[in-house]
């Protein structure tokens, strides 16, 4: 080995414990000021709500507070940008799903991030898909909507379906409805829940495929809303008062739901992702936070390991494209 190749090898190894010195020292530091939570939908929506169930808690696990911010808008994608234009020190944690970070990017061609540039640190929850309808829309029940929907079609007035944004998981499921019954429907997004909720809610739209929250069967027992079902496989303890939609004749096979996570940026250094991840893991174990949570029928998954949580998004993500590539999705 000549003495120029000892140099460079020298200089490599010395860059590789710098950068390492550099990481404990940010993890040791970590966090030096209050976190950001960036919820990529406005205040008032189930996003809302999970985020402020867990972020004082959060906050005293990490010994700083926990700030939410939120910002709608692009299916989730200008908080997810805002985020990945911040720094890469872990003071800034995106609560997504996979609207904003796997579908957003296919749906919308002006995004031009990856899902691969964030890192899934934690698990949060899995949502529920209820299945609304306008409070005068002539059904009672999933069959009888198809039916509706099929006559409303062939006499040149299509109903309409809400979303959280082009490309969110809630366009494609209202997009996948269509195509699996063959009825035209049409597409009106908004920025978030709460605004497509006020519109269902006045009847300037027919019906949402939205997560599922306690505030629903309130809505519904006003006759603001009705439930017609849950996305759901079989009827649940927690949600019995509602079919599954597997209990229908026509969309039995019509089951999802979609999950929540905490992110950082993909190239946030390992010791203040381990640390985040230790912090997010304690507060899920936070019996209020627990409660909290399922009170607004939130189904908690086992924490993750850090290399659970890489494969979970990994995988998630090549399930969700292969969905958009089913229903022939194109970016706009």
């Amino acid at each position: 080995m000549n003495a120029r190749i000892r140099i460079h090898l020298a200089l490599a190894a010395a860059a590789l414990a710098t950068l390492g010195l550099a990481g404990t020292a940010a993890a040791q530091t970590f966090p030096s000021k209050p976190v950001t939570l960036m919820v990529p939908y406005p205040a008032g929506g189930l996003s809302d709500v999970i985020a402020r169930s867990v972020n004082n808690t959060l906050g005293k696990q990490l010994g700083q507070p926990v700030i939410v911010e939120n910002l709608g808008g692009a299916s989730g994608s200008i908080a997810a940008a805002k985020v990945l234009n911040g720094p890469s020190d872990g003071h800034t944690i995106f609560q997504g799903s996979p609207n904003e970070l796997i579908l957003a990017p296919l749906a919308i061609s002006s995004i031009k991030f990856k899902s691969e540039d964030f890192r899934l640190v934690q698990m949060i929850a899995t949502a529920q898909i209820a299945f609304l309808a306008k409070k005068d829309l002539p059904v009672n029940s999933v069959d009888e909507f198809v039916e509706h929907a099929r006559k409303a079609a062939k006499d040149g007035k299509p109903l309409t379906f809400a979303s959280v944004g082009p490309g969110s998981f809630y366009h494609l499921l209202g997009e996948h409805l269509s195509k699996v019954t063959g009825i035209p429907m049409v597409h009106v997004p908004y920025k978030g829940a709460a605004p497509a909720e006020q519109d269902l809610m006045a009847g300037q739209v027919d019906f949402f495929l939205a997560p599922y929250g306690k505030k629903y069967d309130e809505m519904q027992k006003q006759g603001r809303v009705k439930v017609l079902a849950m996305l759901n496989g079989e009827r649940l303890e927690s949600v019995k008062q509602y079919p599954a939609i597997s209990e229908s004749k026509q969309l039995k096979d019509f089951t999802f739901r979609i999950w929540t996570g905490y992110f950082v940026k993909r190239d946030t250094p390992e010791p203040v992702v381990a640390a985040l991840h230790k912090a997010i893991t304690g507060t899920l174990g936070d019996p209020a936070v627990h409660a909290a949570l399922e009170a607004n029928s939130q189904l908690l998954p086992k924490p993750q390991t850090l290399a659970e949580a890489d494969k979970a998004y990994t995988d998630g993500t090549q399930q969700f494209r292969s969905i958009v590539k089913t229903i022939g999705l194109q970016a706009q």
